[in-house]
């Protein structure tokens, strides 16, 4: 009985060795594996009273495999975004409505630390950079393809007229692409989509529905009584209420998106004049919509000029909001004007005033007329007062072109 025991006992050795020897050959092939890039790494040696022994730095270890670690780390963050955003559309097409997610203080800060500055810059350098004759077709053709440019409506159809980057993306219209509406007292000063609307509340304003930025936070201290080309209507401690100069007129605000795609230059949205300009140095982050929704008062972050004066009902702004890579904002009637210059810095703001001896009323603006430019895809952000009567003629999210109404009395 014992003697059979044995047996079995051998046989089962015999069996269970060849397994047992394939499995510490697969652990010394994966330890070996994993030791592989300490191997390389530059060692030092010192001596103790037993032998000798061989260490890496310690910071050296720590950095073994960074790669790997961000692309795992940022792909996965990545994902996740792009399943919330999908999450979000399909809500939307159910007709629910979703509560904005905004981004934490940290995130915020974490983002604002990006050089954007530093970057647009260089950007705006490279734009700057004369393309070889070849070359000027397949680059032009990539970006057409990539954001849907209609080339048929630029002055210009030949792409190899445009020396440079920079020339291409402030490209003129055909006059007759951008019929300008006579019929409305406020048209669109330029394409792009409808971001929001409506009337200006509580000195708050909606840059997407349900996230809001501060009135003062964005126009800035308003200007001595002197400087108005009239006083306010009443004393009050609202800022809205400062803004309105006559009796029973509301404040209203419409923000318009510029994408990468469209065209570049603004004009002006009616017939006004000019009295003033405030340059607001500050971030570059995106303005997508995307970002306006996520983050709180990015306008009042982000580096701007607002374009201050009156109409003929009262108050009137045109702000024009820079954006990643659209550090260049340009006014042509201000040659004074140098935005993301790094001799301005963050927080602070610069003030100008069109109105002098000379010339008591500032610059007069028709409707329809040149104003500005972005060098690539941004903001405008208009804040008007009118009767309450004033019916815009939008609704949140359509496509619009310069020229087309955007509201009248």
């Amino acid at each position: 009985m014992a003697a059979s025991v044995g047996q079995r006992c051998l046989r089962l050795q015999r069996e269970v060795a060849p397994w047992r020897s394939g499995l510490h050959h697969c652990e010394n092939t994966a330890l070996s594996h994993f030791l592989q890039p300490v191997r390389k790494l530059p060692l030092r040696a010192f001596s103790t009273n037993a032998r000798k022994v061989h260490t890496a730095p310690a910071r050296t270890l720590f950095l073994l495999r960074p790669l790997p670690f961000l692309f795992v780390t940022g792909g996965g963050y990545a994902g996740y975004r792009q399943y919330e955003k999908y999450r979000e559309q399909e809500l939307e097409k159910l007709g629910l409505e979703i509560p904005p997610k905004l981004a934490g203080h940290w995130e915020v800060a974490l983002y604002k630390s990006v050089p954007t500055r530093l970057l647009s810059r260089a950007w705006g350098r490279l734009n700057q950079v004369e393309l070889p004759h070849w070359l000027r077709r397949p680059v032009y053709s990539l970006y057409i393809w990539t954001f849907g440019v209609n080339m048929k409506e630029a002055a210009v159809e030949d792409l190899h007229h445009y020396r440079n980057l920079s020339e291409f993306f402030r490209r003129k219209l055909k006059p007759q692409a951008r019929p300008v509406c006579c019929l409305h007292s406020v048209i669109s000063p330029s394409d792009g989509k409808i971001l929001n609307f409506g009337q200006v509340k509580n000195s708050e304003v909606e840059q997407v529905k349900g996230v809001t930025y501060s009135l003062e936070s964005f126009l800035g201290p308003r200007t001595s009584v002197e400087d108005l080309p009239f006083p306010p209507a009443a004393s009050c401690s609202s800022f809205r209420n400062q803004l309105v100069t006559q009796e029973g007129n509301e404040l209203y605000h419409c923000v318009i998106y510029l994408a990468p795609g469209d065209y570049h230059c603004f004009h002006s949205p009616t017939d006004w004049t000019v009295s003033h300009r405030r340059h607001f140095p500050g971030s570059l982050m995106s303005v997508n919509p995307g970002m306006a929704r996520w983050i709180k008062e990015l306008f009042c972050h982000n580096e701007r000029v607002v374009l201050t004066g009156d109409w003929k009902h009262g108050f009137f702004s045109l702000t024009a909001v820079g954006a990643t890579n659209v550090g260049s904002i340009r006014i042509y009637f201000d040659r004074d004007l140098h935005t993301n210059s790094p001799r301005y810095s963050k927080g602070s703001y610069n003030d100008f005033s069109f109105v002098t001896h000379a010339n008591k009323e500032g610059i007069p603006m028709r409707k329809g007329e040149h104003l500005g430019e972005f060098n690539l895809g941004s903001t405008i952000v208009l804040i008007f007062e009118a009767p309450k009567d004033f019916n815009f003629k939008l609704k949140a999210g359509q496509k619009i072109r310069f020229g087309e109404a955007l509201g009248s009395l």
